[in-house]
């Protein structure tokens, strides 16, 4: 089976996008976090519209947030199942990984996921397999290099030690569903609290892609809150959420939050019909 590597060149684009975002609106959040002046709206070229609570619905920013996550997610239910690029960079232990491009496939029910890596070179045809209510439970990765010719196909506990080393999250939470349901939890838990932005960015583009993008800030650091600033871009045709970055506070007074995880799912085929078949480790 061969996979194309095109693919990672296509995430040019986005960065280029989450750049010039992170450049106006992430230094309007490190100002007001240390009592600045805000930067003037007029600074930024992106359609912004900012939803803010009024004294009369007493509406938190967060709920047309909410509200658009689930709508979203109701479509997602509707998908059997899909293909894509997975993008991801991740904040582990302190050290902010390198870009890993990943042939992702998923089907919703049961559950599966399966996983090869496009790169970097060190991983390149690492495989993992995910199967809900199979393998007893465990992730099935087959690695590279001298581990590979040693030990061969691998079990291994998706949340214990060794699956999770370089991952944030385990292969059980993989994919935009999951994505989805974690956005509206968070977002439900915050809506608690006040210290919160919420401001819409419309006709923004991930790999071509025309998306909304909402963007959350938490001015002021709480232990309650997973992030100072998070972004959400949502497909406005098939209404998933096709990357999602996160940002923690500063590290020091004037500093620039500090990217703790990002993903990007690109070139999504929806709904293709994989069955059993489709769900198993490669040889070649």
């Amino acid at each position: 089976m061969k996979y194309g590597t095109s693919a990672k060149w296509m995430v040019v684009p986005v960065l280029a996008a989450a750049a010039s975002l992170q450049s106006t609106a992430l230094q309007t959040a490190n100002a007001q976090q240390y009592g600045a002046a805000p930067q003037r709206q007029g600074q930024t070229q992106l359609r912004q519209q900012s939803q803010q609570a009024t004294p009369q619905a007493r509406q938190h920013p967060l709920e047309p947030a909410i509200q658009m996550a689930k709508r979203g997610l109701a479509d997602i239910e509707k998908i059997r199942d899909y293909e894509c690029t997975l993008v991801k960079r991740e904040l582990i232990n302190g050290k902010l990984s390198g870009y890993e491009y990943v042939y992702t496939r998923v089907r919703h029910r049961p559950f599966s996921v399966y996983m090869y890596f496009l790169s970097p070179s060190g991983k390149k045809g690492q495989q993992a397999l995910y199967i809900q209510g199979r393998n007893d439970g465990k992730l099935i990765a087959k690695p590279v290099g001298i581990i590979q010719g040693r030990i061969g196909q691998i079990s291994l506990d998706p949340k214990g030690w060794a699956a999770m080393r370089d991952n944030r999250y385990p292969i059980t939470e993989v994919g935009v569903k999951n994505l989805a349901k974690r956005l509206i939890e968070v977002a439900e838990h915050d809506k608690q609290f006040g210290e919160c932005n919420v401001k819409f960015y419309n006709n923004t583009k991930v790999n071509n892609r025309i998306t909304t993008c909402i963007e959350v800030t938490h001015p002021v650091p709480r232990k309650t809150f997973r992030f100072n600033v998070a972004r959400i871009f949502i497909d406005d045709q098939t209404h998933v959420p096709v990357r999602y970055e996160s940002y923690t506070w500063p590290q020091q007074r004037g500093g620039q939050p500090v990217l703790q995880e990002e993903y990007t799912y690109l070139n999504m085929k929806l709904n293709n019909g994989f069955t059993d078949a489709d769900f198993v480790i490669r040889e070649k």
